[in-house]
């Protein structure tokens, strides 16, 4: 019976703590969500453990930071530069979420403000960096794809070392001052149709030593033939001839042996 005073005081500490605590010991994580909990008296910033979406029961002196992983988009407008200092407007948009698994890591270093800390930075840096390797013709079109992946390529690696997995990344626009503009859309025309007419001379070359080709084989038969028509050859043609003329219903008039070579004549029909 003595201890019940005791009891009782430990009772009303516990329910002092749970009115001063509120709602701080009891807490959801929605859908799209994770928590990394910070222990004021036990460790400080647990980075290995992250909690889930549900329900979840933390001592009051801890402090749960929950963080948004779903996926997130920024888009950014910058002008750079390119390799001979030209000017270059470029409009990128990037779309990303923090790996799950790292969030403490994530908070540790940058905090919930990452977005602007991190990966905003970032981005800009690396499209800055891939934009001073390249000429402004080959940002605007010859090496488009070329500086796109590039830029794809080592922001996603930057990001990813930080703890943000990057999903895609697109160049929405690249503006040059107009004066540049229309001078490479020029300068690529001229290109364009100095090709056009290459490949005209190039098929007009193909027809002529084509029809040079077919001349000389056909000159190379003829010659063939000429070679292998003996006066002999000619007669037996022509008396071939005669015979399958005189199968005919038609009534002919043919001198025989009249033609130069002994070769027979047909006159004309009655």
């Amino acid at each position: 019976m003595k201890k019940q005073p005791y009891f009782l005081i430990v009772l009303a500490v516990f329910a002092v703590i749970l009115i001063l605590s509120g709602s701080s010991m009891f807490l959801t994580l929605q859908p799209g969500e994770r928590g990394v909990i910070f222990r004021k008296f036990s460790g400080g910033l647990d980075k290995e453990n992250v909690f889930m979406p549900g329900f979840h029961i933390i001592a009051p002196w801890n402090v749960m930071h929950t963080y948004d992983v779903r996926e997130q988009k920024s888009e950014e407008t910058m002008d750079v530069l390119d390799k001979n200092g030209l000017s270059v407007n470029i409009d990128v948009s990037v779309r990303f979420n923090p790996i799950y698994s790292k969030i403490g890591f994530l908070h540790e270093i940058f905090g919930k403000d990452y977005i602007n800390q991190l990966v905003v930075p970032e981005v800009r840096s690396s499209v800055r960096q891939v934009a001073g390797r390249y000429t402004a013709e080959e940002i605007y079109s010859t090496k488009r794809k070329e500086v796109e992946d590039a830029i794809i390529t080592e922001t996603s690696l930057v990001l990813k070392r930080n703890n943000i997995q990057m999903k895609a990344l697109l160049i929405r626009s690249i503006n040059l001052p107009e004066k540049i503009k229309i001078a490479i859309e020029s300068k690529l025309q001229q290109e364009q149709e100095a090709l056009s007419y290459q490949f005209k001379l190039e098929k007009e070359k193909s027809e002529a030593e084509r029809k040079r080709i077919a001349a000389e084989g056909e000159a190379r038969a003829n010659k063939i033939i000429n070679s292998s028509l003996t006066d002999e050859l000619l007669k037996m043609r022509g008396i071939e001839a005669t015979i399958e003329l005189s199968k005919s219903p038609n009534s002919k008039v043919v001198v025989v042996g009249a033609g130069k070579s002994g070769l027979p004549l047909i006159l004309g029909n009655n």
